[in-house]
Parts: structure tokens; C-alpha cells; sequence
């Protein structure tokens, strides 16, 4: 079982593919991961060595900022949104999407249940 910054990667799948299990590694930055480390994107987890394990954990500690440290920068950067009253962070702090979306009808994820409004039967 390999395990990088924090995580537990799938042993049976493609290296690029186990990499993604990673928060704040996609499919284009663990393709580059494996490029810089050298390791053929064919190869599976299980048949890698403890070296190139190594390298790969050493390679994302100094190139990257990801799981907990990144979740950290995110929150801290919604936080400072809502702190200093932008658009952005008021939309965050009603729960209520952020980028655009329409809300008339849709955005039942983000607004939540339906609530019923008193005397709009007719």
C-alpha cells in the first residue's frame, strides 16, 4: 500500500490514475508528476519500487500544495471573501451560488429543500 501525502493510492490501478485519489492532483499534474519523476504512466502502483515511491512523495511535497493544506487555503480564501463583503463572499455566506447560476428555478442543491410560501394556492 503506497502512501502519499496522507493518503492511501490504489495499489491496482495506473500510476496517473492513483495519483488523482489525491486532492489537488488531476489527470494533467500526475501525468506531469510521473514525466518529472520518470516513471512510465503504464506501470501500476503495485510494481513500482520503494524508490521511486519516495521519489514521487518528494516530488509532490516540494511542487505542490495539496489535501489538507489546500483545503486549509481554500477556506481561507472563501473566509477572506466573506470577511471583506465582496459580491463573492455574500453569495457565500447566504449559501447561495456563486458563479452566476440562475436561482428563479433551479439551484436546489445549493438553496436547499423547497420551502412553500403561505396563500400561493390558487
Amino acid at each position: 500500500m503506497a502512501r502519499i501525502a496522507g493518503v492511501n493510492i490504489p495499489t491496482g490501478k495506473r500510476v496517473p490514475i492513483a495519483l488523482t485519489y489525491i486532492h489537488g492532483i488531476g489527470p494533467t499534474k500526475a501525468r506531469e508528476i510521473c514525466d518529472a519523476c520518470s516513471i512510465d504512466v503504464t506501470r501500476r502502483v503495485n510494481q513500482l519500487s520503494d524508490a521511486e515511491v519516495l521519489s514521487l512523495r518528494e516530488h509532490i511535497d516540494a511542487n505542490f500544495t495539496v489535501e489538507g493544506d489546500l483545503r486549509r487555503e481554500v477556506q481561507m480564501n472563501v473566509k477572506r471573501m466573506m470577511d471583506m463583503g465582496s459580491y463573492r463572499g455574500l453569495r457565500h455566506r447566504r449559501n447561495l451560488p456563486v458563479r452566476g447560476q440562475r436561482t428563479h428555478t433551479n439551484a436546489r442543491t445549493r438553496k436547499g429543500p423547497a420551502k412553500a410560501i403561505a396563500g400561493k394556492k390558487k
